[in-house]
């Protein structure tokens, strides 16, 4: 017979739906929040890698694919639609204010 196993009941289950952030985001694996950024209020949902099965995307913050299976952050603007979405690595979306805009040059131009 094999040991008993002794787990902590995960935050934010069915045990406790009285928990903040019981039950929102469960569709994708994530919470959602508010945040402000550039005067405008964003949602920010955070996505499990697990739930991210099967799409690639293109961070807006470094111009690089997000695989498939990874976790990374969707936000869209507070009063925006569907098409307002856009999916950034973690660490780009914490460092969007840090962040200069890329200018887009061919592979031959100088770089001044």
């Amino acid at each position: 017979m094999s040991p008993r196993r002794n787990q902590p009941p995960k935050r934010g289950g069915a045990k406790y739906p009285d928990l903040p952030g019981a039950g929102e985001g469960d569709r994708y694996g994530g919470f959602q929040r508010t945040e402000t950024w550039q005067g405008e209020e964003w949602s920010v949902r955070h996505v499990a890698g697990a739930s991210a099965m099967g799409k690639r995307y293109r961070c807006p913050g470094c111009d690089q694919e997000i695989p498939s299976a990874v976790a990374h952050v969707v936000a869209w603007p507070q009063y925006g639609g569907v098409e307002d979405r856009r999916h950034w690595h973690k660490a780009c979306w914490n460092a969007k204010d840090r962040r200069t805009s890329r200018v887009q040059r061919s592979r031959n131009a100088p770089r001044y």
